[in-house]
């Protein structure tokens, strides 16, 4: 039984923009071409879509899923274990830097709420260190240009 890309994203939930891609890239099994050159699959595209979704979700990069992809249908005696293993430890390390800079925001932000706790608070307001607060000026507020 084969099946439009229309119906594997329904059977999915990956958009069709993103299966086009996957397809493009040669990362889902396909069962060829309708005679109205729409894109076919069958039920083996359910598993590659599975897979390609798992290693999305560990912060895998389509070329990364490409190369694994590639090494694995090339079926060459090498295990595909270990190059995952490396891709992973690689996804690792982006994500522990991506921590780190997340803490970095979060002590940015304790920073400014110690600094302006008063104002937070609503005990003072902001517009004071505003230079032109309290001044009877008409002017425009400011846009931002020099």
């Amino acid at each position: 039984m084969t099946m439009t890309i229309g119906d594997l994203s329904r059977r999915t939930g990956v958009p069709v923009k993103a299966l086009r891609k996957y397809e493009d890239l040669g990362l889902i099994y396909t069962a060829g071409r309708s005679p109205g050159n729409y894109r076919l699959f069958d039920e083996e595209a359910l598993w590659c879509v599975g897979v390609i979704g798992s290693l999305r979700g560990l912060s895998l990069t389509l070329a990364e899923i490409r190369e694994l992809s590639e090494i694995y249908l090339a079926r060459t005696e090498d295990p595909i274990g270990p190059r995952l293993a490396a891709v992973l430890r690689a996804a690792r390390s982006r994500a522990r830097d991506r921590i780190a800079e997340l803490q970095r925001l979060l002590e940015r932000i304790d920073d400014f709420e110690a600094s302006h706790a008063v104002e937070l608070s609503g005990r003072a307001d902001f517009r004071a260190q505003d230079p032109r607060a309290g001044k009877n000026r008409v002017d425009s507020p400011p846009t931002g240009r020099p």
